[in-house]
């Protein structure tokens, strides 16, 4: 085993998918969850959310350590908030855990550096969407070092777009992608506005 290779790594197979720098929120209720969680702090280690989709688990995965514990409740669940790390791929189950568990690997970037055509664009577009939808201007200090991860990780994406994203072993390659479904959240944002314009007018054009 490398590096990069851990074995008996805890796993949490969810209806959804994380990516790494992504903050989400999980009610762990299931008691061998919440023991892995338990041993997962105890240990100060990370566990990984694989998407159970359709009853198919996917095997690239992420990697998320618990950033902080909530709430524990009187039945014993857990509120935390974890965040992700970094890609992994499950290579083979391991069933001698109280908990599901596997051998993992971490997976690396296939690239030294994206391309900076594509990063410029990505960021433009992100900056105006969070503009639209918010208000707010992001810091061009604070924009130039996002990552295609650090922006997918804020906005609501289906899981089928992050999965794709995860999967993606080139920055330039995420980058693109996410360019793509930015803007195709641009477009339904402007639709989702021009809907409560209608609606407030009765969906009549006003001139005054």
């Amino acid at each position: 085993m490398d590096g990069r290779t851990q074995t008996h790594f805890p796993l949490f197979p969810l209806s959804l998918v994380a990516l790494p720098s992504e903050l989400v929120p999980l009610h762990v209720f299931e008691e061998r969850f919440r023991l892995m969680i338990e041993d997962c702090l105890t240990d100060d280690r990370e566990f990984g959310i694989l998407w159970l989709a359709e009853d198919e688990l996917k095997t690239v995965g992420c990697a998320c350590r618990v950033e902080e514990v909530l709430e524990r409740q009187q039945d014993g669940s857990l509120n935390i908030l974890a965040r992700g790390t970094r890609a992994l791929r499950l290579l083979e189950r391991q069933d001698d855990m109280p908990y599901p568990a596997g051998v993992v690997e971490y997976i690396p970037d296939g690239e030294q550096a994206p391309d900076q055509a594509a990063a410029l664009t990505a960021r433009q577009v992100y900056a105006e969407l969070v503009s639209e939808a918010t208000d707010r201007s992001i810091d061009p200090v604070e924009l130039a070092a996002m990552s295609a991860y650090e922006m997918a990780a804020t906005v609501d994406f289906g899981a089928d777009a992050k999965q794709e994203l995860l999967e993606l072993r080139s920055e330039t390659a995420r980058l693109r992608l996410l360019t793509l479904l930015l803007r195709a959240a641009m477009k339904r944002l402007e639709l989702i506005e021009r809907a409560h314009t209608q609606a407030r007018s009765n969906g009549k054009v006003r001139f005054r």
